[in-house]
């Protein structure tokens, strides 16, 4: 009897608290909105799975504690490895030609970073968070969450689990949280406007391209290197034409694998102690604010662009400008296309700004780097 009862001393279910529980909790809800809803599946189950390993009482399961996901979480993620090999295989399976063929719409991926600023100065001078952890929560406007899990694991490793949670909650939210913006802010003259197809694009601009535009971007800002370096290798890696293997493994087996090492590393940094705060709860808040402002940012452009510009765009493209490829342009095609009754179809228009906001947030996250890291 005394072996029992030690046994149960010493087991795991002695030491559940309320906060253990509360975390199951929200570990099920990510898995359960990654298999019922399809909410980012691939990324929402390793995160969920992770919240629950990481408060097992006594398991060692967590990313700040000793075990097996603790070193993944010090070797992959506090050494800045895994998220750059992420963009890796989404330079590979990004394809840049929209943007290639109407450069004007990087403008719009620039503007839609907006949000990013205006959520990390609400929450520097508004909600008390420090310069670093404002800047680790603004890039959630971006809508990357590789990017996102970047930048908080250098300037913000004790908020990384509520900043990934809700970089790719609102990531998966797109389809909510965008048509009604682009309704308030765009007309149904707007939303009419069809754009011609876009200049092609030679092979040699789309070789040239991402040796270009990684090396000016990593010199102008050398702290974003890491990411947009190792976006452009692998978009050249899919543009050569003589990589084949390489290409598959990158924007394949690897980035799975990557993908799962990531996902529940970040989901093991969400122990009740580091999630159940205050914070978590204004976190959520200040990414919705900033991927609001995103969005506004690339529309508000769009239409003061018209202004000037003898071919008008269709200004819903800008609200794409988000980095979330290709959700945000799917979004943009499927909100014009049944707001014009099928007459306007601009995926390949929203293409542009799209993948222009994936350097741009990858960009904004070295400028926060630069100034704070």
């Amino acid at each position: 009897m005394d072996t029992l009862t030690e046994l149960l001393r010493q087991s795991g279910f002695a030491g559940l608290g309320i906060g253990n529980v509360v975390m199951f909790l929200v570990g099920g809800t990510l898995i359960s909105l990654a298999i019922v809803k399809k909410y980012e599946p691939l990324l929402l189950i390793p995160i969920g799975f992770g919240t629950l390993l990481a408060n097992l009482p006594l398991a060692e399961m967590g990313s700040y504690g000793e075990g097996i996901i603790a070193l993944i979480y010090d070797a992959g993620i506090k050494t800045e490895l895994l998220p750059p090999i992420i963009f890796l295989g989404v330079g590979v399976l990004t394809d840049f030609r929209p943007l290639l063929g109407r450069p004007l719409t990087f403008l719009l991926g620039a503007a839609a970073q907006l949000g990013i600023f205006i959520a990390a100065l609400g929450a520097a001078y508004l909600m008390g968070f420090t310069p670093k952890e404002a800047a680790a929560i603004g890039i959630i406007g971006g809508a990357d969450g590789p990017t996102s899990i970047f930048l908080a694991s250098q300037l913000a490793p004790h908020l990384l689990g509520p900043i990934a949670v809700a970089a790719y909650s609102y990531m998966s939210l797109v389809p909510i949280i965008q048509p009604p913006i682009i309704r308030m802010l765009t007309t149904k003259g707007e939303r009419a406007i069809d754009m011609p197809q876009a200049r092609p694009v030679s092979r040699t601009t789309a070789i040239l391209f991402p040796i270009v535009t990684g090396l000016v971007a990593s010199l102008g800002v050398p702290s974003s290197a890491p990411l947009i370096g190792m976006l452009m290798f692998g978009n050249l890696l899919r543009e050569c034409g003589v990589t084949e293997r390489l290409r598959k493994t990158a924007g394949g087996s690897l980035v799975d694998i990557v993908t799962i090492f990531l996902g529940i590393a970040v989901g093991a940094t969400m122990d009740a102690a580091h999630f159940l705060t205050w914070q978590t709860l204004l976190i959520l808040v200040l990414g919705a604010v900033a991927f609001s402002f995103s969005t506004a940012g690339g529309l508000v452009l769009a239409k003061v662009l018209n202004l000037f510009l003898r071919n008008k765009i269709n200004p819903c493209i800008g609200a794409a400008g988000v980095s979330a490829v290709p959700m945000a342009a799917r979004v943009v095609q499927q909100f014009v296309h049944d707001q014009t009754d099928g007459r306007v179809n601009p995926l390949m228009s929203a293409m542009g700004p799209n993948v222009a906001g994936v350097i741009g947030s990858a960009v904004a996250a070295g400028v926060f780097l630069t100034l704070l890291g």
